[in-house]
């Protein structure tokens, strides 16, 4: 019997759309940080056509990452996660192929739109995120997919760190201002990148044990069940320290601390981190990390527009 087509069904469950709001943290986060110091300069267009060109690349990656861990037979019966795509068998290795190179091209051909919408298409700043929108697209797809994915020798964090922090946030801003920002948004470029890389690192702590059978040396697997834990209350910290500082470094009125609301959250999961004696149990703590973020970057974009 032939294999049917995947549905709309089947390719939306693929692009796991809960990831999309923790990548849209670092566009809020970027465009906040534009209204704060230059609200002349910010463009509801580009910040709109950023937001798509960034969701392109988060479902790449997460149909890159589907692809990945399928051929290298790190989805299977004994994965903990939801059930993916590939792995129920809804979507062929060679359809999911396509899907990622046509993705590809897509997300390139937006990001060209939006330097072209930003005027710096023909500058050479325009040349510079021409290579890093390239390296993003390289990044989504070899973090699982390929021989020796980096996610697979433990990169991942630092990736997400660079891709979701410093050049999500500081990138999307110098799309509206046209100049590099201020050195001070390192701080809040620093925590989306710090708290996006604990989504991963506890996604990975809840798959280390399967992980670790099948070859795939995330970070979780490398420090062990219990270092990850202290990995990860650090990584939590420094989120919240750095956006905080930022806070005090740039203040101008109480509304600058209204994310603060969030950290409660944020604390409680740590402990309940470090109360968890099965994998399994993490998997609820994931929407909370990502979902506290997405609303932090949200309470720090209105606390600038009030």
């Amino acid at each position: 019997m032939s294999r049917s087509e995947p549905t709309l069904a089947d390719w939306v469950h693929a692009s796991r759309l809960r990831t999309l709001p923790l990548a849209l943290s670092t566009i809020i986060t970027g465009a906040a940080l534009v209204i704060d110091h230059h609200p002349e300069n910010f463009s509801l267009p580009i910040f709109i056509l950023t937001i798509w060109t960034t969701i392109l690349l988060q479902i790449l990656s997460n149909w890159a990452n589907d692809f990945g861990d399928f051929t290298h037979g790190t989805d299977d019966e004994t994965r903990l996660g939801p059930m993916r795509s590939m792995q129920s068998g809804r979507i062929s290795v060679l359809q999911m192929r396509s899907a990622i190179v046509i993705l590809a091209i897509t997300c390139l051909v937006s990001g060209l739109v939006l330097l072209y919408c930003s005027g710096i298409l023909l500058s050479l700043s325009g040349f510079l995120f021409i290579c890093f929108g390239l390296l993003a697209i390289w990044a989504a797809i070899r973090y699982t997919a390929g021989q020796n994915p980096y996610g697979y020798a433990g990169w991942g964090d630092l990736a997400v760190f660079i891709f979701f922090g410093l050049l999500g946030v500081l990138g999307s801003s110098y799309l509206h201002l046209k100049s590099i920002p201020l050195t001070l948004h390192v701080l809040p470029a620093s925590s989306m990148g710090f708290l996006s890389a604990a989504v991963l690192n506890l996604n990975n702590m809840r798959d280390a044990k399967d992980d670790r059978h099948k070859g795939k040396t995330t970070m979780a697997v490398r420090l062990g069940a219990y270092t990850s834990k202290i990995y990860h209350a650090c990584l939590i910290s420094f989120g919240l320290i750095s956006m905080i500082i930022y806070s005090i470094l740039s203040y101008e009125s109480p509304l600058d601390f209204l994310y603060l609301v969030i950290s409660p959250v944020l604390l409680l999961h740590v402990i309940q981190v470090f109360k968890v004696e099965t994998s399994r149990d993490l998997d609820p703590e994931l929407k909370k990390v990502a979902l506290s973020t997405f609303f932090m970057s949200v309470l720090l974009f209105i606390a600038q527009i009030l």
